[in-house]
């Protein structure tokens, strides 16, 4: 496929099929059908090639756990033959045909516009150089264009193999029959063509200019839109390639590996895929999976993504998902998903390039009768007619909202933001409101140690918690854990000491002897007083609505741990820089109203609804959306999957639950609330580049083409015009992959310069 026109034409015979429904994408050659079962993909492969195109099904990774066989066909995808030109021969074809086109056409093109190094029998040597461009360097055009003659369409090939003819048979013309092939003819050049008539006149410099510029246009239009694609493809080339078996020590591919299967990961190595970690305890580097830039700490029973980086111990995983079930080949689907949608932007522009072809070809016609009609030279007549066919270009039309999309949601996706179809974009630059979740979201959804209160006169910190974590070690109490890992991740405890005389009582708390001494941890009795610096602190930790927990040794309470739900770092500057941006947060929340004011309280969110049942917050959805307001939700449980569909727009965690993200438009792969704000900006900024991209292609042709009906633009310049045309539709889509400025922050948190501007602009940055 070359231009809109051939995706119109495509999509109407895909979808005259019954029962099917396609959406075909310029920029990625792709097809997305949903068809029934009785329809086969065969049928659908046989559709296009009777469109005058071929396609074959993409290739995909095997599942190791899939039986062999074939699916219902929904949600198929077609790969298309196109002209991007950027894979294997088709590529290095492509570039031969454009160098020989070059070598041959530059000599007609400087002979014809410099006049004083042409000679006797000049037009002949131009003449001859010219025939194989016009036959050999043009035949895919020509090809394309009988192609659609014979399914009775027209496009951008039928307008510059018109052209391209056009000029050749007026140049042969007048060359055996209008007195230019004398031998010491000489042609002066004009930027203008002329409506008089005198010498005759040779148009090979458009035969060859023509092609050579569209052939030049294509190549750098091909390699501007596989750059655009370039993040999906580092993406799928992400995961390791071969794996190291703990039974044997053999290495096998990575496509062989199953789950249950347990395998090795040496430091610096990627792992293989996702699993849990059986022995050992090192740093993961997450970076180029989800775009945090802190590594994570991992320690037997902790999960692990596949292609994250090991970048401290030896590690022995055991394999959990495989395949098509791994995190990063659902973040591939997802963001190959979304590039092969379609926006209702993009549709419109589709339907008009559908009908500009034909519309051009008459327009064309028109021009050629109204100059012959008033008189005009023959010559000047189809000067215009040949440049009105090389100007008009519907390849900008048609490239003008994909490519802006396919390198949106690829930007996307090193942000760890992943983005479920092109409408979400649109959707998300109208969202006003910003309704969020509390657990999970907005918080870490994990119980952690807030505060540790000493007595003065009692042991450190330190101490303490080593001594907690060694009753509650034996705990599987959500507060026992947080205890231990407090112990573990801020005072360096590596071993905890034995336990003696265990014993756990429901609803008061655990206690054991430890070196010696008696340690219980406990709830706070009312019965029991408190020192006065531990009395204080539960006093405020019941106002931050933590848990609190005191911790006795030898009968005598020496500290209390306020535990709870904490705060992610990042969710008070999210909250504030959405507020900045004109969105308001509204917090949603199934937990009490102490806990719902506490975290509006430091994150500033001025509306609260606390105590809220699942129904609720989808009833909650649809009374703002019934006041006007374009409302986005952002949950993780299953308890927010309703509202998530009811909103205009859903933003789920990524570590939520598959219900969440199921119900979800975009999805946050880093746990980052910052993600959110890149998300707003990312979606202004590409709507902002699609409306630059589309005034340029609707005004590129309002302007070039009454120029050139007109007599006011060489057919060859009109060429140079047409190319250029698409390829700065694709550069100004390429900004949106903009790298980060140097000296931000850390790869996978960064801004683009231009997202940077927008949050300066608006007050986010200071």
């Amino acid at each position: 496929m070359t231009c809109a026109a051939c995706v119109n034409r495509v999509e109407k015979k895909l979808n005259r099929v019954e029962g099917v429904s396609a959406t075909v994408n310029l920029a990625t050659g792709m097809a997305r059908i949903a068809h029934p079962p009785e329809v086969s993909t065969d049928e659908l492969i046989a559709t296009v090639e009777r469109a005058g195109y071929t396609a074959e099904l993409p290739a995909r990774e095997p599942d190791p756990d899939a039986d062999d066989g074939e699916g219902d066909g929904e949600g198929s995808g077609a790969e298309g033959s196109g002209a991007d030109g950027t894979g294997g021969d088709g590529s290095r074809a492509d570039r031969d045909r454009l160098v020989l086109t070059a070598v041959l056409a530059v000599p007609v093109v400087v002979l014809s516009m410099v006049p004083a190094l042409q000679f006797d029998y000049w037009q002949w040597l131009c003449f001859t150089l010219a025939a194989p461009v016009v036959v050999w360097s043009s035949q895919p055009f020509h090809a394309r264009a009988l192609a659609g003659l014979r399914h009775a369409t027209a496009t951008m090939d039928t307008l510059v193999s018109l052209g391209v003819v056009a000029s050749f048979l007026w140049s042969v013309y007048a060359l055996y029959f209008g007195g230019a092939g004398d031998p010491g003819m000489r042609m002066p050049f004009s930027w203008l063509p002329s409506a008089e008539g005198g010498a005759a006149h040779l148009y090979l410099e458009a035969a060859v200019g023509v092609p050579l510029f569209v052939l030049a246009g294509r190549h750098l239009e091909a390699r501007a839109k596989h750059g655009t694609g370039s993040a999906l493809r580092a993406l799928a080339e992400l995961g390791a390639k071969e794996v190291e078996l703990r039974a044997d020590g053999r290495r096998i591919p990575v496509s062989r590996l199953r789950t249950g299967q347990e395998f090795m990961v040496r430091p610096g190595e990627k792992v293989a895929t996702d699993g849990v970690v059986v022995e050992g305890s090192s740093a993961l580097d997450l970076s180029l999976v989800t775009g945090e830039s802190t590594p994570v700490e991992v320690g037997p029973g902790f999960p692990v993504v596949g292609a994250a980086v090991n970048s401290g111990g030896l590690l022995v995983v055991r394999a959990t998902a495989v395949g098509a079930d791994t995190q990063l080949a659902r973040i591939t689907q997802l963001v190959t998903d979304a590039q092969a949608g379609k926006a209702r932007i993009q549709r419109l522009a589709d339907a008009i390039a559908g009908v500009f072809v034909p519309a051009i070809v008459t327009v064309a016609a028109c021009v050629l009768g109204f100059w012959l009609g008033a008189g005009a030279d023959p010559e000047a007549a189809v000067t215009a007619a040949v440049a009105v066919l090389v100007v008009a270009c519907p390849c900008a039309l048609g490239l003008a909202t994909p490519t802006a999309f396919l390198a949106a949601t690829g930007r996307g996706a090193q942000l760890g933001v992943l983005i479920k179809d092109p409408g979400a974009l649109e959707r998300l630059r109208r969202v006003d409101t910003a309704v969020f979740d509390k657990t999970g979201t907005l918080t870490t959804g994990r119980m952690t140690v807030a505060a540790t209160t000493v007595t003065p006169d009692g042991p450190d910190a330190a101490t303490v918690l080593r001594l907690a974590a060694a009753v509650e070690y034996g705990s599987e109490h959500p507060i026992g854990r947080a205890v231990a890992a407090a112990a573990r991740a801020e005072h360096g405890v590596a071993t905890l000491p034995e336990v003696s005389g265990f014993r756990a009582v429901q609803g008061e708390g655990v206690q054991g002897t430890v070196e010696g001494r008696h340690v219980c941890v406990r709830s706070p009795r009312v019965a029991v007083p408190l020192p006065d610096a531990l009395a204080s602190a539960l006093l405020k930790a019941e106002s931050a609505a933590h848990t609190a927990v005191v911790v006795e040794l030898d009968a005598q309470p020496v500290a209390l741990l306020a535990v709870g739900d904490t705060l992610r770092p990042s969710s008070g500057a999210a909250v504030t820089k959405l507020k900045r941006l004109g969105i308001e947060p509204i917090l949603v929340t199934g937990d009490g109203p102490a806990a719902a004011r506490a975290v509006a309280r430091d994150l500033g969110i001025a509306t609260v609804h606390a105590s809220v049942a699942p129904q609720g917050k989808s009833e909650l959805v649809a009374e703002l959306r019934a006041e006007g307001r374009h409302v986005a939700v952002i949950g993780d449980g299953v308890n927010d999957a309703a509202a998530l569909a009811a909103a205009d727009l859903g933003i789920a965690m990524g570590s939520g639950t598959d219900a969440a993200i199921g119900a979800a438009d975009v999805t946050l792969v880093r746990e980052d609330m910052a993600a959110v704000v890149e998300a707003v900006l990312l979606t202004r900024r590409t709507l902002a580049v699609i409306r630059a991209n589309l005034v340029w292609a609707f005004g590129y042709n309002v302007v070039t083409v009454p120029l050139a009906a007109t007599g006011w633009l060489n057919p060859m310049f009109a060429a140079l015009a047409m190319s250029a045309s698409s390829v700065l539709v694709v550069g100004n889509s390429l900004r949106l992959r903009t790298p980060d400025r140097p000296g931000g922050r850390a790869r996978g948190g960064s801004r683009s310069a231009a997202g940077e501007r927008d949050l300066r602009r608006t007050g986010v940055l200071r």
